[in-house]
């Protein structure tokens, strides 16, 4: 399977920034308890997490997002995953997992698997999974990335084969460990339709490194280690973790000043990370960073878009291409996120294999900046009159509360070439993730956290038809070449089937990607283990981390 090495992907990618506090004398610090209540943080009582992310849902069918997933890295097995430190995969449930012919991939589960709750968990629970995945086919959900399963099936209760439409797939033990990977427990959650968290929560259906013991949605989340657990993680360091989670940054910044957490995992302000570069008490620790932001655009709803007003697929994509060319990436990495993002003109992301850069060509003044006679020109071309009416939505507490700056820079960007009037519109996650899936946005924010490190995971997702952005985008060249990288073996052919999925998706814009970045964690000094948590590709466990 081609995989990106470790060090190249430290080389070449936009670093994770861990920042280290030296708290208060120790046993002064004061954190959460399992109950939400005050605990000593420095004498071995719960580790305490602080974010803004929010969770979607605890069911594996039903979201796609950051904040939902780390919640089930902790608590969920996976028959694949990635150890700490590594990007790539290895067994964790499973005891071995490997193609037993060109179209089957068997796995082997470890004997005397068991859920939180005491049932057995087999080959049943993980056929049960996956063809619930695909038959609840969710909006919001990863479905999309079992593209090429075609069928599960269980010989015996350890051994789980799975049928592939395609050979040779070069992704799918990787997909094992995504967000379409979580093994649920069959006596607990529906077949047909998603399950609601307090029955998940109650039906104690984990068999992660923790289970869920205290369940506040989206507020409080208390996990305890899970004695069971037999995967590849190990026996988590630490017995006890609580989950606080934040509306405002500021406030998530001031807990962490006052010795209120332990760690903060997502997100702080662009100009909080540089404030607290200055601060000597402060450590600033770079690792691996493959998070993305672009523009998203509705084909049907989008200005000339299939169900719009005027509908013209000509002048639909001109105003694509207009705002490509309007858009001035370096000014936001600067000015919005001092440096902590970098531009982005590709749709892999620079350090991946197969990564190329044609939005800098086609796009803007071809070196990468802006270019508003460019975007005219465009418009002009397909008479299209201007300005046009763009309404463009942002999440205001999902990709961190630089978001807003982040937008106004933007709608400044398009407007003031005079081309067009935005109509700029904000709305918390939780409602976001249903309305841009409904339609309602024409054009709106989304970011993207790898699953794996690989490029497949730029690409599938976006562009297969049915894809997760569900935009209506459809090519049947782009389907079919996204298909094809996936089962080649041969690396050379693979990569140059990558950069030409890139180029041929560059000139149709379903998305216009702007930026590269990082994430940040920041961590008190008490605790240990959270660089390898953070390189586990892309992942954050808990498990990892202990306390001094």
């Amino acid at each position: 399977m081609t995989t990106v090495s470790r060090k190249r992907l430290l080389a070449a990618t936009a670093g994770i920034a861990v920042v280290t506090f030296t708290l208060t004398a120790c046993g002064s610090g004061s954190g959460t308890n399992e109950d939400g209540g005050s605990s000593n943080a420095s004498a071995g009582g719960a580790l305490t997490i602080g974010t803004t992310d929010k969770v979607t849902t605890l069911d594996p069918a039903g979201s796609y997002d950051n904040g939902s997933f780390a919640v089930m890295n902790q608590v969920f097995p996976f028959l694949l995953n990635t150890p700490y430190g590594s990007p790539d995969v290895e067994p964790d449930i499973a005891e071995s997992a490997e193609f037993t012919a060109p179209t089957e991939y068997t796995v082997k589960l470890k004997p005397g698997l068991k859920f939180a709750n005491g049932h057995d968990l087999t080959s049943s629970d993980v056929k049960f999974t996956f063809d619930r995945q695909v038959a609840i086919n969710d909006e919001n959900g990863p479905a999309s990335l079992l593209y090429n399963l075609e069928s599960v099936a269980t010989p015996d209760e350890t051994t789980v084969v799975f049928t592939l439409k395609s050979p040779d797939d070069q992704v799918f033990p990787q997909i094992l460990s995504s967000p379409a990977g979580p093994i649920v427990d069959e006596e607990v959650f529906a077949a047909d339709a998603l399950t609601p968290d307090a029955d998940i929560v109650a039906g104690k259906a984990f068999a992660g490194q923790y289970s869920i013991a205290k369940y506040d949605f989206n507020n409080l989340i208390s996990y305890e280690a899970n004695p069971d657990y037999q995967g590849v993680l190990g026996e988590a360091k630490t017995p006890k973790v609580n989950t606080k989670y934040y509306t405002d940054a500021s406030n998530l910044k001031l807990d962490i000043q006052e010795g209120n957490i332990d760690v903060a995992f997502r997100s702080l302000s662009a100009t909080d990370i540089d404030d607290l570069r200055g601060n000597d008490k402060v450590k600033v620790v770079d690792g691996p960073g493959g998070e993305i932001r672009y523009i998203t655009f509705n084909f049907d709803s989008q200005p000339y878009g299939a169900k719009a007003d005027g509908a013209d697929p000509a002048k639909a994509l001109a105003v694509r291409q207009a705002v490509a060319d309007l858009i001035d990436r370096e000014e936001i990495a600067t000015q919005v996120y001092k440096g902590t993002y970098t531009p982005l003109y590709s749709y892999v992301p620079a350090g991946l294999t197969g990564a190329v850069e044609p939005l800098k060509e086609l796009y803007g003044d071809g070196q990468g900046g802006a270019d508003a006679d460019k975007a005219k020109a465009a418009l002009e071309a397909a008479g299209v009159t201007v300005p046009v009416v763009l309404d463009l939505q942002y999440s205001n507490d999902h990709y961190g509360p630089s978001s807003g700056e982040e937008y106004a820079l933007i709608k400044d960007q398009l407007e003031k070439s005079g081309l067009f009037t935005v109509n700029l519109q904000t709305t918390e996650w939780v409602q976001y993730a249903k309305d841009r899936t409904a339609d309602v946005y024409p054009a709106y924010q989304l970011g993207w956290f790898p699953d794996y490190s690989d490029a497949d995971n730029y690409l599938t997702p976006f562009f297969l038809q049915e894809n997760f952005l569900a935009n209506h985008y459809d090519d049947q060249e782009v389907n079919d070449l996204i298909l094809q990288q996936a089962a080649t073996p041969d690396a050379a052919a693979r990569t140059a089937l990558i950069e030409e999925i890139q180029e041929k998706v560059a000139a149709d814009l379903s998305t216009v990607p702007y930026l590269q970045g990082a994430q940040v964690a920041v961590v008190g000094t008490g605790v240990d283990g959270t660089e390898d948590t953070l390189d586990a590709s892309f992942k954050f466990r808990y498990g990892a981390l202990s306390k001094s």
